[in-house]
């Protein structure tokens, strides 16, 4: 099934509750003014004190500083019961902003770019609503303000300070708005939904010299052209063809002029798979034929690897869960999209290797009213109706996981 991005589904707000619906406003507000105060990994200090605000207003108990500037909040009901996690992350990008609104980004240089401002306004309207709500739900929730999913990764250090403990969560969930799906949809997932992130520089190291004599050299331009070449045929030959997988040179830079042959050349590149039986199998691959390649023509190379994020891996009960919410906020079950896999990453796969959970995705896009720039474009922005339909999900979550 292909959704078109012509016009949003059709959206029955009465299916959010009164309370979630007079909150809109609220989280457009915040959401913008987040908007405005955009800030890098590990440097949320104006979101992170107005996360702490709005609690501390609210009375909601919570820690600060958790991997630098991530937050907790604990919403206890006060009953015997579950303990469901909540994930939001809250960092930007390193974008110009180019959108003409009035709440653009205040900071030159940086911008929200992939709706993380609005990750971060839903997960405080939930706060709120849960924390005024107590009695319409068992057990405890846990909704962890996450910086730095953009990079490094902020999930890992938050799980290492002790994030899933005290009290221990028995699922978690999170949800990305995504410009790839139009407003009133829910895209879910059972399984990967998301792939691993791994990364990789590598420079050739030949010996340079005069372009019209090329036999005293050992062209660094040559060899990479190899390289980049016989990279290609891991994915063809050394993956399973019922898997998906992706090797891709970004970024390959060498030599200086017309008539000198480069003795260097550096490139750079990323990996991505679903397939958690890769992990692994692709990085030897590519030292594999980068170490022949050089040694066939007499260069060396020195290579860095970094996996950076292992794939989002949904649990199959809390699919259904987050599914069966879905089936009764939107308007039709057409509007619930399982072809909704990305070979995008993200560091959410860290709880999820620790935690049964579901990551899934909340359509945000309007093309009517030109809100379908795609994430990470200057142009990015949401249809904001998206954030009363994000709440809606997380409580709806939270009453059927912790009263079950």
């Amino acid at each position: 099934m292909t959704l078109s991005l012509a016009s949003p589904h059709v959206i029955n707000l009465t299916q959010i509750r009164s309370e979630i619906r007079d909150l809109f406003p609220n989280l457009v507000e915040w959401r913008r003014i987040l908007h405005q105060h955009p800030e890098l990994a590990f440097n949320e200090y104006f979101t992170a004190s107005f996360i702490t605000e709005k609690l501390t207003k609210w009375g909601i108990p919570h820690q600060t500083n958790i991997a630098q500037t991530g937050i907790v909040a604990l919403i206890d009901s006060g009953k015997p019961g579950a303990v469901l996690g909540i994930r939001a992350d809250m960092d930007a990008l390193p974008i110009q902003e180019e959108n003409e609104v009035s709440y653009c980004s205040l900071y030159e240089g940086k911008m929200h770019g992939c709706g993380h401002d609005g990750h971060t306004a839903i997960a405080l309207g939930t706060a709120y609503y849960l924390w005024k709500n107590r009695d319409r739900f068992q057990g405890q929730v846990k909704i962890i303000f996450q910086p730095a999913e953009e990079g490094p990764g902020g999930a890992k250090p938050m799980i290492e300070e002790g994030v899933l403990k005290n009290p221990n969560l028995d699922g978690i969930i999170g949800l990305h708005l995504w410009n790839n799906l139009p407003l009133g949809t829910i895209g879910v997932k059972n399984g990967a939904l998301m792939a691993a992130v791994e990364l990789f520089e590598c420079t050739i190291f030949g010996k340079g010299g005069h372009g019209a004599m090329p036999d005293q050299t050992v062209d660094a331009v040559v060899v990479s052209a190899q390289i980049v070449n016989a990279l290609q045929t891991i994915v063809s030959r050394n993956v399973n063809p019922l898997d998906s997988a992706v090797v891709t040179v970004g970024s390959l830079h060498a030599g200086s002029t017309h008539n000198v042959i480069a003795d260097t050349a550096k490139m750079e590149g990323t990996v991505r798979y679903f397939n958690p039986q890769l992990d692994r199998v692709i990085d030897q691959r590519i030292k594999d034929i980068i170490s022949g390649i050089c040694q066939a023509y007499g260069a060396s190379f020195e290579l860095k690897y970094q996996q950076l994020y292992p794939p989002v891996i949904n649990h199959d009960k809390m699919t259904e869960l987050v599914k069966s919410v879905a089936m009764n906020v939107l308007e039709t079950p057409a509007g619930i999209v399982p072809e909704c896999q990305t070979m995008g990453g993200e560091d959410m796969s860290f709880f999820l290797q620790k935690i049964p959970g579901c990551y899934f995705f909340v359509g945000s896009a309007n093309t009517q009213k030109g809100l379908d720039f795609p994430h990470h474009h200057p142009r990015f922005n949401f249809d904001e109706t998206a954030l009363g339909i994000g709440v809606e999900m997380f409580v709806r979550c939270v009453e059927k996981f912790c009263n079950s």
